[in-house]
């Protein structure tokens, strides 16, 4: 019998093999098939249509297709997924909907449509291979995206128009008119029956028939009845007659010139060619089984980055039972902040935003741009000795309030150092006469680090005339790059510090808008401010955040973890880690895989032994899915522009998620804490106070 009932796996709907194929006769399923060559070519022969598919290449055969396989390769590797269409139907009705991928011509399956297939593909395989926790829910939550994937993408009426993607009415009216074909082939149909359920004119339906699906309304109507005769030529004893007349042709020379059309044989021919008995039909089905998870090493590249790949390999033990820490953590962090040019601060957000960020990270030093310049209206030419710094003074009374010094920012635009030299000595008495010399020399000046004859007798000016500190860094060339979106920043940020292996820089808290640079939407375009411009915190002020937290001694640190202790507390950050991670990558080269790879859904076990007193535990995790306002932007679509209401549901989601739970004393304590994605996971484990 040449129609095959699939044995799916574990009461689940599919079933994956990976097979090396020598060839296998024409049948069909009772299920969709999926066809995904990992090595090799191989040849497929779909009804009227023959499909030569590649190495990375994929072949959808839909429900009842007829098809035979054949090898081109004889050392070819391919996946096969073969889905019960019944829970399709449960989501979205598909009977008698087709869906095909190209399969001619160079690079066709290289699209963004094609690899996000390939990916999910590829979790499947994951899943019934490693059969990990709740990975029945996995399959079947990642058979929804494939069934919608597939809709939205591989839909025969889009293979064939493109533009009806763009055009829901007539997707919709060329779907129900081909359903209707496949449902009724077999009876009496004309295109004037069809265009008046439309209520359309004939020779609209006609011209649209052969616009949208490559042949007449006749011509489809005899291709689908020529290949259904397939299945009654080969599995059955009818007569051509009798075949004929059940496919609907009204006489059977019309049956065998569409046939001959498509076959290039009569239906007599075809079936003295391939009609076999059972046994010869099973010999002739040649193919070698292998182990399914074998195959993940050809998937590697789709699945490293996929949370639950290899679910129970990722587990790190760490045992505590001592929490007397001797090594001092540098808080490096805290140093400085970059909070912009000085005049934006005078606005009320501005410095909102600001004692926002000092009450939860706490920066020692802020750096003011532009401070000496026309904005800030501290002189009216170049020449005066006469300077106003009201402007000014407004600026860093409200950031000495927030016990955060100023770090004035000397643009390279100065080029006469004896101007330069009274702006200093008439700033420098004007704020002494405000907060005293020893406040004052507390503060530093910052010019660019090029080493040019203005800079080095600048920095000998301040040095030998005024007794403060100058730093050197360059601070106004913009670098604009959608990593800085993103939330891979969070693990980046946080290991360059703990591990000092890279200079992450000063850190700068506001986006700017990026003059010369060619953005594409208002929200999120690659700067590298903690706070984008609409007050949003972005993934990687997170980092600093948590960051923070961090107490005064380490306890112990490794890979991707630090423990740290303040008097009794005890503070737990893990974060996404691997060896690469020092690198700063584009978002682009982060989405092709050429970026920090293999180190996602980590598990952490620790052990604390000897806990003395009980604790209040409160867990903070941030990731990809919790806590990124760039994640939740990308999911409502990437708009250029938000309203009000949106801007502020980004920001209310822009935090990590909280947890409360309490640890009761107790001689060994399990943490089982996992990571998702790039992100982090903080715990803070406070003392409880016992009260008499």
């Amino acid at each position: 019998m040449r129609r095959e009932f699939v044995e799916y796996m574990d009461s689940l709907p599919i079933k994956v093999s990976y097979q090396n194929i020598i060839g296998y006769p024409i049948h069909w399923h009772d299920s969709m098939e999926i066809i995904y060559v990992l090595k090799g070519s191989i040849k497929i022969v779909i009804e009227t249509e023959t499909h030569i598919v590649n190495t990375e290449e994929i072949e959808i055969i839909n429900y009842d297709e007829a098809h035979s396989i054949q090898a081109l390769d004889k050392n070819n590797r391919v996946l096969i997924f073969q889905i019960d269409n019944s829970f399709f139907d449960k989501y979205y009705n598909i009977e008698n909907m087709f869906f095909y991928t190209e399969s001619t011509g160079k690079d066709v399956q290289k699209s963004e449509k094609y690899e996000k297939l390939r990916t999910f593909l590829s979790i499947l395989l994951c899943e019934a291979a490693q059969k990990s926790e709740d990975y029945e829910d996995a399959i079947e939550d990642t058979l929804v995206e494939i069934l919608y994937h597939l809709i939205n993408n591989f839909h025969y009426l889009i293979y064939d128009e493109e533009s009806l993607k763009e055009n829901e009415e007539q997707f919709e009216r060329y779907d129900r008119i081909i359903k209707y074909i496949y449902s009724n082939y077999n009876n009496k149909i004309s295109l004037q029956d069809i265009a008046r359920r439309e209520y359309l004119s004939s020779h609209y339906l006609s011209y649209g028939m052969k616009n949208t699906v490559g042949y007449s309304f006749n011509d489809f109507v005899n291709l689908t009845r020529v290949e259904e005769a397939i299945k009654l030529l080969l599995d059955t004893d009818k007569t051509i007659s009798e075949i004929s007349e059940e496919l609907g042709f009204s006489h059977t020379r019309y049956f065998n010139k569409h046939f001959k059309k498509h076959y290039k044989c009569t239906p007599m021919q075809y079936r003295k060619k391939y009609k076999i008995d059972e046994e010869k039909y099973l010999q002739m089905k040649k193919f070698i089984n292998y182990p399914i998870k074998e195959a993940l090493e050809e998937v590697f590249y789709y699945i490293e980055d996929y949370s639950r790949y290899n679910y129970e390999g990722k587990i790190s033990k760490i045992i505590l039972d001592s929490y007397e820490g001797e090594e001092e953590l540098e808080k490096t962090w805290h140093n400085i902040i970059n909070l912009g040019i000085a005049k934006n601060i005078l606005r009320k957000n501005q410095i909102k935003l600001i004692e926002e960020t000092q009450n939860e990270i706490e920066f020692n030093y802020g750096v003011l741009r532009e401070v000496f310049s026309y904005d800030m209206e501290i002189y009216t030419i170049r020449e005066t000795n006469f300077f106003s710094w009201n402007q000014v003074e407004q600026v860093i009374k409200s950031i000495i309030r927030l016990n955060i010094k100023p770090i004035i920012y000397i643009e390279d635009d100065f080029n006469n150092i004896e101007f330069i030299k009274k702006i200093i000595e008439s700033f420098i008495s004007f704020f002494i006469n405000i907060f005293g010399e020893t406040e004052v020399k507390k503060w530093k000046f910052m010019i660019n680090k090029e080493d040019t004859d203005f800079n080095n007798l600048l920095i000998e000016t301040i040095n030998n005339n005024f007794d403060i500190e100058v730093l050197q860094e360059n601070l106004t060339s913009v670098n604009i790059n959608s990593i800085y979106d993103s939330s891979y920043m969070i693990p980046y940020i946080i290991n360059g510090f703990l591990n000092e292996e890279i200079d992450i820089g000063i850190p700068v808290l506001f986006d700017e808008f990026p003059i010369n640079h060619n953005i594409d939407n208002e929200l999120f375009y690659g700067g590298r401010g903690l706070i984008n411009k609409q007050g949003i915190k972005k993934p990687h002020y997170y980092a600093y955040y948590l960051l923070s937290k961090l107490g005064d001694k380490i306890i112990t640190k490794g890979e991707g973890y630090i423990i740290t202790g303040k008097e009794e507390d005890i503070q737990i950050l893990i974060y996404s880690y691997n060896d690469g991670l020092n690198e700063l990558i584009s978002l682009e080269n982060l989405y092709k895989g050429k970026g920090i790879k293999s180190i996602l859904d980590k598990k952490f076990s620790i052990n604390l032994g000897g806990l003395s007193q009980d604790y209040r535990i409160i867990k903070y995790e941030i990731n990809e899915k919790v806590g990124s306002c760039y994640d939740y932007w990308k999911s409502m679509g990437k708009p250029i522009s938000v309203k009000e209401e949106e801007i502020e549901i980004l920001r209310r989601v822009s935090f990590p998620r909280l947890n409360l739970f309490y640890a009761k004393r107790t001689p060994i304590y399990n943490l089982f804490l996992k990571l998702e994605g790039y992100g982090a996971v903080f715990i803070e484990m406070q003392k409880v106070q016992k009260h008499l």
